[in-house]
């Protein structure tokens, strides 16, 4: 047999005895295998054997072709013209004058009209060009001896070659210049003419670009784009309302495309293919003469029936199942395999693709080049072993890096490497031929201890790293972690030994050690290391430990002195964090200390208060109340007369201090401040609200003594004995307040006191006295209406608001009381005619708006309603007020829309958020409507009917927990104001009342109006 390689690029397989073949029938063969002419294969096999002359009688033997031998087949590269072959292709006509010597009188550049001045293409290029040979069609024929020598002579005298080669940089200009060298006058020249150009090209450029411009837009305004032809009608949709909006049609597809019908054909199944399916379904209950013959252990082979895929199918589903079944608990019926893991498996399967093989082989192509180019390179070994392992051909991998190992024993790196990639059982060994190779790598070492499963080889073999290398601080600590308390101590003296500069090991030891040595170790300390603040503050933290807490101040105070002293510069921010970190560790004095010495550094003394009380803030978010404490304690000795800073003091005790600790700032602060209400006030209502009454009668009568004309400190009195059920007393301290020429309030409370008492006519006189020296106080003139309200005085009311009215014009509630009034005695159109005569008077009001909409409702005037609050959104458009009520009012379908359109208008109106919650209260969305009640309570605490609707909420959705909570929480702000609330908290009968008995009537009433409705 002998092979044939064809021009082709294939081999083929002759079936030929070298020893008894001639040439000339190899030859023949090979026409008939291939149609090669024999003319090309006696050439390629002269090529063997030039001295081939009778191919018929020659062997292939005797062409040194033996027995699996290969003969290549090649083609000849004959130039010239061949005899009796065809003619070359002639030349490209358009390319024939690059090649052709110009004619005599050619001058180059004449026409474009560069002549007159030389450039670069007459000067030449700065090298020699090459000579080149001419390959025009004219010379496919050597010249004759005599014309080459005319020519060369021409070249001569010219100075150039005029048939060279055209170069599509320098053009067919070589320049006389051509072999001249480029100097400092030529790149002068050039710049010269480059500026010149530069120049030309600037002075229209202006008109260029304004053409340009002109062009551009007069094209545009002839040829606009789709969206601009429209752009009017896109202007007027703002004037459509949202029901025409919603009224447009949606367009559909009416193409042709998808209306033509898809031809169908039917044809009836052919018989062969009904009994070829019949025979695969049969059952055979009997052996054929063959089987028989073998005794039914054999099948023929031309009788194997086409296997059927359906059944194939359903078996493979039946072992499936049977595989499942088994996995499964017979006993109570659940599954063992968990689904999650199941298909995390799934997914974590890594399906190889070609392109991820092919990038693999690239880089292991790419690798072993730089391996073999630069083998004391690691991260070439590295690299290669992570491709074979991520190929999944960790033997390839491990010896890729053996190999690594091998080249660069040096290398850490490569060692680790080889340590991950080995057997859990060749680790070892592999880290013990790098550790002694490199037995100062402090790698080596800790990933020989991680290989170790007992604490104590891993100890041994740290302690044989620390032999190699006494200063590594990561091998110290490794084997500290690892001993007990007696010989960590042990350690770490010798650790402070070895590595004397590192101050986590001082500390360390300093904290294992007694008291009296741990001073002793951290004076050692200070002495090594003399600017670490650190130490200084163990120091303090180590005295207040043991209970010696009047040193914690003078060790601070000596630290950051010593510090300043040896240059080292006292960074506030970084000391305020040492701060509270030792308040997180227990060590308050230590905390105030360090407060107290390193809060006024770099700070001016005009920004000290500011500073101070927005640091004290920050610590209060962060949690860090004693170093809170600790600042205010120190501002107030700087600033001790400053009212604002005495009040944060107190809340921050109000909120995170005791009782005691309370009583006694504000015992201070009024002895510092004893002008501040505010701080006598505070102390009468914490001793109140403890039950102390006495105690806070006695505060408000020292608050009384230091401040004698104040009207907070009265009806503060007042209100301790009115709450108190001392209405006598009440109204006593409020009678000496008019006679002192109190102010409105004063009048008020004492209307308000004689009211609960039941005493009408000293209430209606004390209203008329009070509005005729205050007529402007709508307050009065409110209560004097409802007060004839109650006893059904319609007339003597309408007197009274309409006398308000004249006084205070731009009062809303007496509008309002007014209106229901006038909707109560005549109907609807003097209500209707009072809120319009209302909003001209006080335009943009949403309040006025909203209960002009409600009066429509409630004469079931839905139409005008609609249309009335659409004026209102626009006089009003971030009323959320508004936006809530028309969530409200919309149809179902339509809520979801306008309360999008709401929290586009009023994303953080408490209002808002209420009605979106009221939406998914309704949709049976649990969590989310409790979300966004906690979202209304949070934007709006003083608002006591979002508070009533969450703790309804809570009665219906939550658990007993949660609705303890919401209660807390109402309690704790006290709201004072809302629509229901108010309502309800006033009212006569509601006196006196605590806020969870005032919630839950609210909640009656709201449940009330949800059935009405």
């Amino acid at each position: 047999m002998v092979f044939l390689s064809v021009p082709n690029g294939k081999t083929l397989s002759i079936d030929v005895n070298p020893n008894a073949t001639t040439v000339s029938a190899f030859e023949q063969l090979i026409h008939q295998r291939t149609d090669l002419p024999p003319p090309l294969l006696r050439y390629s096999l002269r090529i063997r054997n030039p001295s081939l002359v009778n191919p018929d009688s020659l062997l292939l033997s005797d062409l040194g072709v033996s027995r699996f031998s290969t003969v290549i087949i090649h083609v000849p590269l004959l130039g010239g013209m061949q005899a009796g072959g065809a003619a070359p292709p002639p030349p490209k006509p358009r390319l024939d004058f690059l090649n052709s010597r110009p004619p005599s009188n050619y001058v180059a550049g004449l026409g474009r009209g560069a002549t007159g001045f030389t450039t670069r293409s007459d000067i030449g290029p700065a090298r020699a060009a090459p000579d080149l040979p001419d390959r025009s069609a004219a010379a496919a024929a050597a010249p004759a001896p005599a014309e080459k020598a005319e020519d060369d002579e021409e070249a001569e005298e010219k100075g150039y070659d005029e048939n060279q080669k055209f170069d599509e940089f320098e053009g067919n200009d070589a320049g006389l210049f051509a072999n001249a060298e480029y100097d400092e006058d030529d790149k002068e020249a050039d710049e010269i003419w480059e500026s010149i150009d530069q120049r030309m090209d600037s002075r229209r450029k202006d008109r260029r670009e304004a053409k340009l411009k002109e062009e551009i837009e007069k094209y545009r305004a002839s040829n606009p784009k789709i969206t601009e032809q429209f752009a009017d009608l896109k202007r007027k949709l703002h004037t459509l309302s949202a029901d025409e909006w919603d009224s447009i049609p949606e367009i559909g597809d009416y193409s042709l495309r998808n209306k033509k019908k898809k031809f169908e054909s039917f044809v009836p199944i052919p018989d062969t293919l009904l009994e070829k399916a019949k025979k695969e379904k049969e059952l055979v209950m009997a052996l054929d003469p063959k089987s028989r013959a073998a005794g039914g252990s054999e099948t023929p082979w031309a009788q194997t029936p086409v296997t059927d895929l359906t059944a194939v199918g359903e078996g493979r589903g039946t072992v499936l199942s049977l595989k499942l079944d088994r996995l499964s608990d017979s006993v109570s019926g659940q599954t063992v395999v968990d689904p999650k893991g199941y298909l995390t498996d799934l997914k974590s399967m890594k399906r190889t693709t070609d392109e991820e093989i092919y990038d693999r082989n690239r880089a292991r192509l790419l690798y072993k080049s730089l391996t073999q180019s630069n083998p004391k390179n690691p991260n070439g070994w590295i690299a290669a072993a992570r491709v074979e392992e991520m190929d999944g051909k960790i033997k390839a991998a491990r010896l890729q890096i053996q190999r690594g190992c091998e080249e660069c024993p040096k290398n850490e790196d490569v060692w680790l490497e080889a340590c991950r990639l080995a057997n859990p059982e060749d680790a070892k060994a592999v880290i013990a031929r790098g550790v002694k190779l490199i037995p100062n790598s402090v790698k080596l070492w800790l990933e020989a201890a991680k290989l170790e499963r007992d604490e104590e080889n891993k100890s041994r073999v740290l302690r044989k790293g620390l032999e190699h290398i006494p200063d590594s601080v990561r091998l110290w600590k490794a084997v500290v972690e690892l001993a007990n308390e007696e010989d960590a101590r042990i350690l770490l003296h010798r650790a402070v030994e070895c590595c004397p500069l590192h101050l986590e090991l001082w500390l360390a030891l300093a904290r294992l050690e007694t008291y009296e040595n741990a001073r002793k170790v951290l004076n050692r300390a200070r002495e090594k290391l003399p600017k670490e603040p650190a130490i200084w503050i163990t120091a303090a933290k180590l005295e207040e430990a043991n209970g010696n807490t009047t040193m914690v101040g003078k060790i601070i105070d000596r630290g950051i002195k010593t510090l300043q002293g040896v240059g080292v510069v006292i960074d506030r921010e970084n000391w305020m964090n040492e701060a509270e970190a030792s308040e997180r560790a227990g060590s308050v004095a230590t905390c105030q200390a360090i407060i107290k010495n390193t809060i006024g550094i770099g700070v001016e003394e005009e920004d000290r208060k500011r500073t101070w009380v927005a640091d004290a803030e920050e610590c209060k978010k962060r949690g860090s109340i004693e170093t809170a404490r600790a600042i205010y304690a120190h501002s107030l000795t700087v600033f001790l007369t400053k009212k604002s800073i005495w009040l944060k003091a107190a809340q921050l005790e109000k909120s995170h201090g005791s009782k005691e600790s309370l009583d006694a700032l504000l015992r201070k602060a009024v002895t510092y401040v004893p002008q501040a209400e505010v701080l006598w006030l505070m102390g009468a209502k914490e001793k109140w609200l403890a039950g102390d009454v006495p105690a806070a009668r006695a505060i408000l009568q020292e608050a009384y003594a230091a401040i004698p004309n104040s009207e907070e400190i009265w009806l503060a009195a007042f209100k301790l004995e009115f709450e108190n059920k001392e209405p006598e007393r009440a109204r006593m301290l409020l009678a000496k307040a008019r006679e002192r020429g109190g102010t409105e309030r004063v009048w008020m409370k004492s209307a308000i006191v004689e009211r609960e008492l039941g005493d009408i006519e000293a209430e209606r006189r004390l209203i008329n006295e009070g509005l005729k020296q205050f007529p402007k106080f709508f307050k009065l003139w409110l209560m004097l209406g409802q007060l004839e309200e109650r006893f059904n005085h319609l007339e003597q009311a309408r007197k009274a608001y309409e006398s308000g009215l004249k006084h205070c014009a731009d009062c809303v509630p007496l509008w309002l009381a007014y209106a229901n009034l006038e909707e109560r005695v005549t109907g609807l159109n003097k209500a209707r005619a009072i809120l319009t005569t209302a909003r001209k008077k006080n335009p943009h009001v949403d309040e006025l708006w909203l209960a002009a909409v409600r009066v429509e409702l409630r004469h079931d005037n839905k139409r005008d309603a609609e249309h009335l609050m659409s004026k209102a959104l626009q006089d009003c458009p971030n009323s959320g007020i508004l936006w809530a009520a028309d969530v409200e009012m919309a149809p179902r379908p339509r809520r979801k829309t306008k309360s999008l359109d709401a929290m586009k208008k009023c994303d953080r109106d408490p209002h808002v958020t209420a009605a979106v919650a009221k939406l998914f209260w309704q949709d049976k969305k649990v969590e989310k409507a409790r979300g966004w009640l906690k979202r209304a309570v949070t934007l709006a605490p003083d608002i006591g009917d979002f508070w009533a609707l969450y703790y309804k909420f809570e009665l219906q959705h939550g658990t007993e927990e949660s609705q303890k909570e919401v209660l807390a929480k109402c309690v704790a702000c006290e709201p004072k104001h809302g629509e229901k609330w108010q309502a309800i908290s006033k009212a006569v009968e509601n006196a006196h009342q605590p806020i969870d008995v005032i919630l839950k009537r609210v909640v009656i009433a709201l449940s009330k109006e949800q059935k009405a409705a």
